[in-house]
């Protein structure tokens, strides 16, 4: 066994999921809520966005590379062979609504990719791809789908609040966080509310969060930036005031002038009690279980955010993590709660929009002329 496989990983079988019994009744509580969120916005904006991770701030194409000589453990899935797939690469923040920058709240990063083989999982049976939807932190804020009920019924309450009372509560809340890490205590929460460091998102290392099948074991995956143009940028602050759309600006600095490589890599569940699949804010111990580069992205130099194109790009395209094959399947409560909320978000925005949102086949789907922006 290899110095990156400490202890035999846990094999995958469906017995480890554990239902809860109102995991019907919270999940519909999940729905209404996105509902809500999705239905004020819709109406703020005249069109309808994404019930949660709303803004983007780019969208860019690139390529993953499998490696060869992956351990057998390691090697699963999409990952068992050394190959390259298409990519489409989303950044963005949390919220259901379209905020200023100084608003300062968890980063994500979701990525598409194209021509994956092997058996679908449900509801994606005649597509090609697979997602890997992604936060710049290694565990979700709620620990179940109950929980993560009441946080987002937390969020969707600021909402329709004025958009200066967010930058001050946030402002607020970012010098609490940054006051509680001083002595040792993350608040999920309260980065939630927009306590988050506003930090660059292309120095971030993003999480699965939440489990997945890893073929015949289970894992968390992440993305983690490489190359010096993106690992110089790890930890630094973005400036926000008087930039609303700050992070577009910044994110595009980077990505225009040169290629940018991230690793994706694999942590192996070896223990279910120390790394659960039903606790979904359980951060998984990297010294019991290391997470093992598998891939390397690479995004060539190009625009960041194209003004008219990008948003057309953005009401075309959904991810999930039930976009994807068996040997991925998502697993543990919070992810069972994404698929009929995820579905549910993206159906509402096709028919408030009045344009169905269809799974892309490939990288030519993806629109290349913008709308005209007077």
């Amino acid at each position: 066994m290899s110095d990156d496989l400490r202890h035999s990983p846990v094999a995958f079988t469906p017995s480890i999921e554990v239902r809860a019994d109102d995991e019907a009744d919270t999940i519909q509580g999940l729905n209404e809520q996105l509902r809500m969120i999705q239905e004020k916005t819709a109406r703020d904006y005249g069109t309808a966005v994404r019930g949660v991770h709303a803004k983007g701030h780019a969208i860019v194409k690139g390529k993953l590379d499998v490696l060869d000589g992956v351990a057998p453990a390691l090697a699963q899935g999409l990952f068992s062979t050394p190959g390259s797939y298409d990519a489409l690469l989303r950044f963005s923040t949390l919220p259901g609504d379209i905020l200023d920058d100084s608003v300062s709240v968890p980063r994500g990063l979701a990525i598409k990719l194209f021509g994956v083989p092997g058996d679908r999982l449900p509801g994606s049976e005649t597509d090609t791809t697979q997602d890997f939807v992604m936060v710049n932190g290694p565990a979700f804020a709620s620990p179940t789908p109950k929980a993560f009920l009441a946080n987002l019924k937390m969020l969707a309450k600021t909402t329709d609040v004025g958009e200066g009372l967010k930058k001050g509560l946030s402002a607020t809340l970012q010098a609490v966080d940054a006051a509680l890490e001083t002595v040792g205590i993350a608040s999920p929460t309260i980065q939630t509310l927009g306590g988050t460091p506003n930090t660059h998102p292309l120095g971030e290392t993003y999480y699965t969060q939440v489990p997945l099948r890893h073929g015949d074991y289970i894992a968390k995956l992440s993305i983690a930036p490489v190359s010096p143009n993106l690992t110089d940028l790890t930890g630094s602050k973005v400036e926000t005031s008087g930039r609303p759309d700050a992070l577009r600006q910044d994110l595009g600095e980077v990505l225009i002038e040169q290629d940018s490589v991230w690793e994706l890599r694999v942590q192996l569940c070896t223990d279910l009690e120390a790394m659960p699949v039903e606790d979904s804010s359980v951060v998984w111990d990297e010294k019991q279980s290391p997470y093992v580069a598998v891939a390397r992205l690479t995004v060539p130099a190009q625009l960041g955010w194209q003004l008219g194109l990008s948003e057309q790009q953005e009401q075309a395209v959904s991810y999930s993590p039930w976009h994807g094959i068996i040997a991925h399947q998502p697993i543990g409560g919070v992810n069972r709660a994404r698929k009929p909320t995820y579905e549910m978000s993206t159906k509402f925005r096709g028919e408030y929009n009045g344009c169905p949102v269809h799974e892309l086949r490939s990288l030519s789907d993806v629109p290349t002329q913008g709308m005209t922006i007077d």
